[in-house]
């Protein structure tokens, strides 16, 4: 099927690479139906991309190639929910404030996005521990190496 989108015109997807938000995102509680689009060519950077609306695109990255140390627990109702079995059925999202300088861009540890990659199923997880915040630094990993710019 074809989907207009934000940043790169019309293009076609397949139907199993749909990701599926049964409630919305925060948000974006009226678009249910998303696909990940890669932003670079290192595919570190994609674009969450709502089939339903073409201006709705959030930037996306894996927390672990910045955090290594990043952690939280899915309860039972999102293992549930998501129809989650086993670790290796979950990938997870950080949503990416890009700024210029790119060193200014943050990422939103508190608000993780889960996904189930073998049915296409995902939420946002919203944090309550203190130690992650809506707006972690991007430009440098913990320890201080620096990450490549999309």
């Amino acid at each position: 099927m074809k989907i207009e989108t934000k940043y790169f015109g019309i293009v076609e997807v397949e139907e199993n690479e749909k990701i599926r938000f049964e409630q919305g995102l925060p948000g974006f509680e009226g678009y249910r139906s998303f696909v990940l689009l890669p932003v670079d060519e290192t595919g570190v950077y994609y674009a969450l991309q709502s089939c339903e609306e073409p201006s709705v695109s959030l930037i996306v990255v894996s927390p672990y190639l910045f955090y290594k140390a990043y952690e939280f627990e899915l309860g039972e109702q999102m293992q549930l929910d998501l129809g989650i079995g086993k670790p290796d059925d979950v990938v997870v999202y950080s949503v990416v404030t890009l700024r210029e300088p790119f060193k200014e861009s943050t990422i939103n540890l508190q608000a993780p996005i889960i996904v189930n990659v073998n049915n296409g199923k995902a939420k946002q997880l919203i944090l309550v521990d203190e130690v992650y915040q809506t707006r972690h630094s991007l430009g440098h990993e913990e320890g201080g190496e620096q990450h490549a710019r999309p």
